[in-house]
């Protein structure tokens, strides 16, 4: 039997629920998720730290889902062994091995592959499936180095926007267009969508006239890889965040060197992206000190900074 009291608080519920003040259930709120992207340098051994520092840097971003490149450590008996899934048991996350020396970890169970690897269906609690999409692109050759006559593996000289988008087009393009075609059918479905990855090339969000009048860039390019993922309708997640590239450069190319270094340029390679129903609300660069990085691990154990985005994801039942 219910007391009258019970029955006025049953009542008044009722009545709150009616006139929008009380939810019935948060469902329909957004879902937060932490998206990282993360090059390991071979597996973290290149750095001669021990994996677990590998581990820290994923611990202090606090992330949730992490493409991570680079996962072979150095040859043991003539077999490079597997540092994400080593990672995963220090973590007790989730693994998939997408070959080529990248993986996805995830706090949450990852159910499903695109054909290629390139992305992973996961099994979100309270919301349902997203895609993660991780990349890891040709390193060489590198346009920024060809721009500024830095020497590295062989790649010539160039002067101009025109010949940076060719050079660039040549190096990457095709791992571009593979990629793209299996992001853009789940994109044509509806689902949630990030890409993480280390592009080894810059963004045209980055080389504009701004950047070129501040003497951080040569020239201004519109690099093809960022322009044709961003016209499939991906958002850059730390640009978002930070609109200015001037101010906020978030540099991840590279802690090993000096930023005035005249045999270095460093750049902003590894990004993390993501589709409309999720609005990046934070961003972050994970790294060696606090001149370069947002959150700052002792020991940093890469050649690259790391970048956790936090994004808001609308949940599909509310579109």
């Amino acid at each position: 039997m219910i007391t009258k009291f019970q029955f006025v608080y049953f009542c008044l519920f009722l009545t709150f629920i009616n006139m929008g003040l009380v939810n019935e259930s948060t469902a329909d709120e957004p879902k937060v998720l932490r998206v990282m992207t993360f090059n390991l340098w071979h597996g973290g051994d290149a750095g001669g730290q021990p994996i677990e520092r590998s581990a820290a840097v994923i611990r202090a971003a606090r992330a949730d889902i992490i493409g991570l490149q680079e996962t072979a450590g150095y040859a043991q008996e003539g077999v490079r062994p597997d540092h994400a899934r080593v990672l995963a048991k220090l973590l007790g996350f989730h693994y998939f091995d997408q070959g080529g020396r990248t993986a996805v970890l995830s706090r949450y169970p990852i159910q499903n592959s695109t054909p290629s690897k390139w992305g992973v269906e996961i099994e979100v609690p309270e919301f349902g499936s997203i895609y993660l999409f991780n990349a890891h692109l040709s390193p060489a050759p590198y346009q920024p180095y060809q721009l500024l006559s830095i020497p590295y593996h062989n790649g010539k000289f160039i002067k101009t926007e025109e010949e940076a988008v060719a050079e660039a087009k040549a190096a990457r393009g095709g791992q571009v267009e593979r990629l793209l075609a299996e992001i853009r059918p789940v994109l044509a479905d509806g689902h949630v969508v990030f890409l993480t990855g280390d592009f080894n090339e810059p963004s045209h969000l980055d080389w504009t006239k701004a950047v070129v009048h501040a003497r951080h860039c040569p020239v201004a390019v519109q690099w093809p890889t960022s322009s044709a993922i961003i016209q499939v309708g991906l958002q850059d997640g730390f640009r978002t965040v930070y609109n200015d590239p001037v101010s906020h450069r978030g540099l991840t190319w590279t802690p090993l060197t000096n930023g005035n270094d005249p045999k270095d340029h460093h750049d902003r390679i590894d990004i993390v992206y993501s589709f409309k129903q999720a609005t990046a609300v934070s961003a972050a660069v994970v790294g060696e000190s606090n001149d370069y990085a947002n959150i700052v691990v002792k020991d940093y154990p890469s050649d690259h900074r790391a970048v956790v985005v936090e994004f808001e994801v609308q949940n599909k039942n509310t579109e």
